[in-house]
Formats: structure tokens, sequence, C-alpha cells
């Protein structure tokens, strides 16, 4: 049976499940950042402003508020990048049904909580703890479900990896979107929190549901039995397997191919050295984005009007819907252009050529700032920075994690999906650890 033979995705179904899949990894957390207003509220007692005790205890609850999107990135960072690696070597070890079925239902279940606590009062202190433990364990079970899907699409063509991008990308779409109705609306931060949460209980509920229509699709089924049966029939991968296969007649007998496949670590570190460039380019590029976004581009200041509804609405628009409905646009044309190539030498340089960005930015009105010289100050730069940031982010993310699976032979996929899960991460985690750098350098 040869990939000529393959069944056909009748209306795209799989397309369109991996698509809310990609919506259900990241829309929660997307939400969840968008209603840090609401978390950095509850950590206000007004209820205590009289003694020298309630002075004191007052000034602990602002330490809380001012340091709560520190702690919470350190929360979501730390977690995102162990569990991503632990899935890499220990995904063969558990189903993966139970990988991704179990991370679902464990998030759901932290939204729903935190929907409820929404209508309970808390002092701040117990609050901030609650939520970070909350974050820690949202972070966590999204690192094993975000890499096991991107090791699941590895199995099926290059282009299934596209609709878990683009559906991460819709994902912070509709935060920013929805941020900016709360703020046009003049909506409680409380109901708003509630009605974050609530949608995105609805979204993983779409997800799980999803998840398990799966195995009844035909098109699903013949890429998974041919996993199964070892290297598969995929014409983009027979050349290389068999490469592969007259390389080492010669050095070692068949027996040893079987041992390798029975040790993770070295299964792990052989595919790595085919799929490096893609892992590496990938990392690169989210060390970029989030070396910049939101860490410099949100300080950045408006000079047209002065108080009026641009300023208000400038950061909102301009750099988090902007940046997100680029970024999706950008992650979606890989279903239709997959240009440069997967051995291509444009594609590492192109994303080496985004490190321009971060000075780009910090060059921009960034208020407040103390060493560097305003160079583009008019928002239209701004503006024009942030289209070509988002979008090369997007496109160029998306084609390295379609490509990097498409390098090794079809039965080492999913470990190679698995591993670009985790560079991805390493590249949030570093990417997260630069800003503060340049943030004070501005």
């Amino acid at each position: 049976m040869t990939a000529f033979h393959a069944p056909q995705d009748k209306y795209n179904a799989v397309w369109i499940i991996f698509f809310i899949l990609g919506l259900g990894t990241l829309l929660p957390w997307n939400f969840f950042m968008t209603a840090t207003l609401y978390f950095t509220s509850r950590l206000k007692d007004t209820s205590l402003n009289n003694t020298a005790t309630n002075a004191t205890s007052g000034e602990n609850h602002n330490v809380l508020e001012s340091k709560f999107n520190n702690v919470m990135t350190l929360c979501a960072m730390v977690p995102l990048l162990i569990f991503t690696c632990l899935n890499s070597f220990i995904h063969q070890k558990i189903p993966q049904k139970l990988r991704i079925s179990g991370s679902l239902t464990v998030i759901l279940l932290v939204f729903m909580l935190t929907a409820v606590f929404v209508k309970v009062d808390m002092q701040p202190l117990p609050f901030f703890v609650f939520t970070m433990i909350k974050i820690v364990c949202i972070n966590s079970f999204g690192a094993i479900l975000q890499s096991s899907l991107f090791g699941l699409a590895g199995i099926l063509p290059a282009s299934y990896t596209t609709p878990i991008m683009s559906g991460q990308g819709l994902a912070g779409t509709f935060a920013a979107f929805s941020m900016i109705c709360a703020l046009a609306t003049g909506s409680k931060l409380q109901d708003s929190a509630f009605g974050y949460f609530i949608t995105a209980c609805v979204v993983i509920l779409l997800a799980i549901m999803s998840y398990f229509t799966l195995p009844r699709m035909e098109f699903f089924q013949y890429y998974m039995e041919s996993n199964r049966s070892g290297p598969s029939a995929d014409e983009e991968n027979k050349m290389d397997l068999l490469k592969k296969e007259n390389a080492t007649e010669e050095k070692r007998p068949d027996t040893n191919l079987m041992e390798e496949e029975t040790q993770p670590v070295t299964s792990v570190i052989n595919i790595f050295k085919q799929i490096w460039v893609m892992a590496l380019s990938v990392c690169f590029i989210f060390f970029v984005t989030i070396g910049a976004f939101p860490a410099v581009t949100a300080d950045v200041k408006t000079t047209i009007g002065n108080g009026g509804t641009w300023e208000t609405y400038f950061i909102p628009v301009s750099c988090f819907l902007l940046f997100n409905v680029m970024d999706w646009a950008g992650r979606s044309l890989t279903a239709v252009c997959m240009w440069p190539g997967k051995d291509s030498i444009w594609l590492p340089v192109l994303v080496g050529l985004r490190l321009v960005f971060i000075p780009l930015f910090m060059l921009c009105n960034v208020k407040s700032r103390h060493y560097l010289p305003v160079l583009f100050s008019h928002d239209a730069w701004y503006i024009i920075f942030m289209i070509f940031f988002a979008f090369s982010n997007g496109y160029l993310a998306s084609l390295c994690m379609c490509f990097g699976p498409k390098k090794v032979p079809q039965h080492q996929a999913e470990t190679a999906g698995a591993i670009m899960a985790f560079f991805l991460s390493l590249g949030l985690a570093l990417g997260a650890a630069i800003s503060f750098a340049a943030r004070a350098l501005v």
C-alpha cells in the first residue's frame, strides 16, 4: 500500500479537528493572560486601610500586585519547558490518547474552578498562591498537550501541522478582540473574566469531543496504521530511509536497529541530528518574538492625539490585535504556500534576519526610556514594524514546525514533532528571559 492509495480527508474533517485542537491548546491560556487586570485587581484589599498593621498588610498586597506579571511568567515558562522536554522522552511509554485527553481534562477542570472562584471572595495572599498553582498546572499539562499534538501531526502529511499553528494563531486573535470588546462596552473586570473562563471551558470541551472523533476518520486511521507498521510508504520519507539503510547496512546488523528503537534517549539524539536546523530555527523565532513582545511593544506610546480615543485603543489594537491577526495570517498561509523549502538555506537566513526587530521596536516611542534615542516616533513606523514582525513569526514558525517531522522517516515523525515542540518552548523561555534586558536597555 503506497501513499498514492491513501484515502482522502473527506470534507477536510481531520484538518478541521486539528484546527480545533490547536485553538483549544492556546485559547485558555490567552484568555488567562487577557484577564491579568482582573487578577491584579483581586490582589488589592481596599477594606484594610486604617491601622498600622493594616497599612503593612496593604503594602504587602501592593508587592503581590506589582510582582504578579513577573511571577506569572516564571510559573508559566518553567513548567512549559520542563514538561515539553519530558514529553520528548516519555511519549513512547505513555499512550497518546491518555496524554492528550488527560491533559485537556485537567485544563478543563482548572478553568471550571477558576470560573467558580471569580464569584468567591478570598484574601490577596491565598488568592495569589492559588492563582500561581493554577498557572503551573495549566502550563504543565498544556506543554504535554501541545507537544503530543505536534507529534501526532508529524505522522500525517506536512500540511497537517498548519491547522494546529493556525488554530493557535486564532486563539490569540480571539482573546485580543475580546479584550477590546470588553474595553469598548465598559464591562466590569469580574464580568469580563468570568466570560473569558466560561468561553475557554466551552472551547476545551469542543476540543475533547473533536479529539475522540479522530479515530473514526479513515484518513487518520490510514496514517496511524502506516506509522505502527514501521517505515511507511510516505514518498517524502522513503528516499531518506533507503539512504540511511544503505549507509548502515555494512556497519551494523538489523538487530542493532531494533535495539536502537527501544532506547528513547539514543533515538531522540539521532533524530535531533537530522532536524537540528528546523529545531534551532523555531527556537530562535520565538526567542526574538517574546524578547520584544509584549515587554517592549506594549510600552510604546502614540504620538497622535492627546488623551483621546486613539490613545485608549492604541496598544490593544496596534499591539495585541494587530500582532495576533498578522501572526494568524502568517500561520494560515502555509496551507497554500510553503516557500522556502525544507532544505533551502533561505529559511534559516530569513529566521536570523528577524533579530533586527528587537532594536527597531526599542527605537520606537517607548515610555519611559533612559538610554536610547527615539528614531521612529510616528505611529506608522510602529504599525509597519508590527505587521512584518507578526507575519514573519507566524509564517516562518509554521514552516519550521511543518518541515521538522518530515526530515525523518515516518516512524520517527512523532518523536521529531515532540522535539520541535520542546525547542518552541525553549525559545519562549529564552525570549521571556531576554525581554527583561531588552526593556531595561531602552
